[in-house]
């Protein structure tokens, strides 16, 4: 297997950070928030740091037949495992997408999905505020405020929010530091 070098984004006058930062090496938690969304030209991937970090390969798979893989594992493994998974990418043949695989190995396309123990307090953020074909920085800007929501109200939850944001060009890392996270009420 070929290991990429992630690539990395500093925007100008932005909250957001190089990817690469030594966290990424930390040992993985399992109390988190996780949040997936399509939009018009790809897919926005984001999490608290308080959850594990993938692998990539240099051979990319379809993400119907990556998520595919993942329902099969649920669903042999539904007994013992105690997880859903969220599989999101982009290939040329759908563009972006967003599987969600269950407890039990149901696969499931969806514009957006969450998980975790975070995941309960965003519901009537994205039920209120959510939009079809959202640009990609609407799209970002919408997934950092959903898990940011999750950080400031559940303890499993918590750190930075990590974005990676997928399209035909490739995967570009984002990182919102704590301190600048969007604050929803005084306290």
């Amino acid at each position: 297997m070929m290991q990429m070098e992630p690539q990395r984004a500093i925007i100008p006058g932005s909250n957001v950070h190089s990817a690469e930062e030594s966290w990424m090496k930390e040992e993985v938690s399992t109390g988190t928030t996780l949040f997936a969304m399509e939009f018009a030209d790809g897919v926005v991937i984001a999490a608290d740091s308080r959850t594990s970090t993938g692998v990539e390969m240099g051979e990319m798979p379809l993400v119907q037949t990556a998520a595919n893989c993942f329902r099969e594992i649920c669903y042999n493994y539904r007994d013992t495992l105690i997880a859903g998974i969220i599989c999101a990418g982009w290939d040329k043949q759908e563009g972006g997408q967003v599987y969600s695989i269950p407890l039990g190995g149901m696969l499931v396309r969806q514009p957006l999905t969450m998980g975790g123990s975070g995941s309960t307090y965003v519901y009537g953020f994205i039920d209120s505020y959510y939009k079809p074909k959202m640009s990609k920085e609407e799209a970002v800007d919408f997934a950092t405020k959903a898990v940011a929501l999750a950080i400031s109200r559940d303890g499993s939850s918590g750190g930075i929010v990590r974005l990676g944001v997928i399209t035909k060009d490739g995967i570009e890392r984002r990182i919102v530091p704590g301190d600048k996270l969007p604050k929803f009420y005084q306290g």
